[in-house]
């Protein structure tokens, strides 16, 4: 195993993950209450976000800015389609289950992408801080392209629509990222000194905490798994996969850097957990969670954790040319 693969396994970051894996297939009681696992989610995401505003502002939005933020949005429009078809042929869900679990996997995941960076920075290849508005705006076309394959909105009566389209539009994740992006890029370094110790020295714990949690939940849904079938199981191992490779490729094409090449690839590879359940559950109540969750949840973001955000960065810094990073 090369250097870049031993750094990214033996991560505290990961190997808290695999704790949490451990723990609940071996039926241990460890668990995180659920307002302090809250508590968690949201400082995790107003600290990227800060983080990402901070670097945008001492950068500047430029081209390469302009072109991530078109190839995130074109992808969550995009990748639900061809995810909507494997989904409903090979996959052989009806309709409406292919229609919602395509959502899952044309938007993205916050927790995914954060490991992703703390690894990539660990290597030597930190993304540049506009990946987060990237990320920030992949979510809401997936949503969209999701209920369109799957009946579309003229469907739903003009009071759902109105609260679908505040889901879609302001579902928390989305307000606390683009809100602290914003703070960010107005605060600037000077503003961002004063919070620094808690925004940045303690993000590295929180994170490791956090995937405890996320290592145990994931776990014992797949332990609960009864509505998946191997079909589901090989498309939620496959997909991020393809997605994965086509966001690199991408991302090294319109000339971003490895690191922010590789987060892209990320973003495209993973599938949400928090945001479109939401909005599935609003919209589609009628589909299968059981489904669309433990997919998302206990397959492909584990896999992604701890194989995929490694064979992303390799492949991003193969495109490049870079090689792999030296200790």
């Amino acid at each position: 195993m090369d250097t870049m693969g031993i750094q990214a396994l033996t991560s505290p970051v990961i190997l808290f993950f695999v704790l949490g894996l451990l723990a609940a297939f071996a039926r241990s009681d460890l668990e995180i209450p659920e307002a302090i696992a809250k508590g968690m989610s949201l400082y995790l995401m107003a600290a990227i976000g800060l983080k990402g505003g901070i670097e945008v502002a001492e950068s500047g939005l430029d081209g390469t800015v302009l072109a991530a933020l078109a190839a995130g949005i074109a992808a969550g429009f995009i990748m639900p389609i061809y995810a909507f078809w494997v989904l409903k042929g090979f996959g052989r869900l009806d309709r409406l289950n292919a229609g919602a679990v395509a959502a899952h996997y044309g938007s993205i995941s916050v927790v995914t992408f954060v490991t992703a960076v703390e690894i990539y920075t660990i290597q030597g290849n930190p993304p540049q801080g506009y990946m987060v508005a990237v990320m920030a705006s992949m979510e809401s076309p997936a949503i969209l392209a999701g209920l369109l394959l799957a009946r579309g909105l003229g469907s739903d009566g003009g009071q759902s629509k109105k609260e679908l389209l505040h889901e879609v539009l302001l579902n928390p994740s989305v307000v606390l990222l683009l809100g602290a992006f914003a703070i960010g890029m107005i605060a600037g370094p000077s503003g961002f000194s004063d919070v620094k110790p808690f925004f940045d020295g303690l993000f590295k714990g929180i994170l490791c905490l956090f995937l405890l949690d996320m290592g145990l939940i994931a776990a014992r849904r797949i332990l609960d798994a009864r509505s998946l079938t191997w079909r589901l199981v090989a498309i939620a191992l496959v997909l991020p996969l393809i997605n994965g490779a086509i966001g690199t490729a991408l991302g090294v094409g319109i000339g971003l850097d490895v690191g922010s090449a590789a987060a892209l690839g990320v973003l495209c590879a993973s599938a949400s957990y928090i945001a479109v359940p939401a909005a599935m559950r609003l919209a589609m109540p009628e589909a299968d969670p059981g489904i669309y969750l433990t997919m998302s949840l206990s397959i492909t973001f584990p896999f992604n954790v701890l194989v995929n955000i490694g064979l992303i960065g390799a492949l991003a810094a193969t495109l490049s040319g870079s090689g792999a990073v030296s200790p």
